[in-house]
């Protein structure tokens, strides 16, 4: 199969196709156009290579990871969910060593036509986890406040998410710890919008490498935090 020949070509086949099934979320549909589907989902998988590819020299722990199974699935499992619509309006990968953000700190990518951003960190990490990423703070919080006052990543990233946040105090924690609104966190995590228009021009995976390559403090030390 022909693959286009530019990142603008491959992106904006790839916006379109979900921009039409936004419109049209039902398998009805979705079978009609299955062909445009798995062209836009190759046309992805080539994406997702790229970026891996460019990423590996700054993450070397991912250098065995196959692109393929970085890649989220695009059915919706609706089991538990008022929203039956059955296919997800974008198409996303993570990245982080063990595979697609398994339980640990990494990067997340996803393309959906008015929402296109790179994440990471380490989305609500279960007791245990975030146990030792708030001890981290308590011991070493100097050097997190450091990486996100960073101006560039301060540019990029702005401030931690907020979902999910403490109003209380965790326990185990005074009140007067100077670092009390860090360890209210129960997710790490930043993220950068990019506008469709960015998303098709050429310079795009550069783009993403640098974005990556900014939040990468943040993911070595919730890494060092889990060891």
């Amino acid at each position: 199969m022909t693959i286009y020949k530019s990142v603008f070509m491959q992106l904006e086949y790839i916006l379109t196709f979900l921009e039409k099934l936004a419109k049209h979320n039902d398998r009805v549909w979705f079978e009609k156009n299955k062909g445009t589907y798995l062209q836009s989902k190759e046309y992805f998988e080539v994406f997702v290579a790229k970026l891996l590819e460019d990423l590996i020299p700054y993450n070397p722990e991912f250098a065995t990871l196959n692109p393929k199974k970085l890649i989220f699935r695009i059915y919706r499992d609706v089991r538990f969910s008022k929203d039956k619509s059955p296919y997800k309006n974008n198409m996303s990968a993570g990245f982080s060593p063990n595979g697609k953000l398994v339980e640990e700190p990494g990067y997340y990518f996803q393309i959906q036509p008015g929402n296109c951003f790179i994440a990471g960190g380490i989305y609500m990490p279960d007791a245990e986890m975030l146990g030792k990423i708030r001890q981290e703070i308590d011991y070493n919080g100097e050097r997190l406040e450091k990486i996100l006052t960073d101006k560039k990543f301060k540019k990029w990233y702005g401030t931690l998410d907020t979902e999910g946040k403490l109003k209380t105090m965790p326990k185990g924690y005074a009140k007067d710890n100077p670092r009390i609104e860090l360890l209210k966190n129960r997710s790490f995590i930043v993220s950068h919008a990019f506008t469709d228009a960015q998303a098709k021009d050429k310079k795009f995976i550069k783009q993403l490498v640098e974005a990556c390559n900014v939040m990468r403090p943040l993911t070595i030390f919730l890494k060092e935090a889990l060891s």
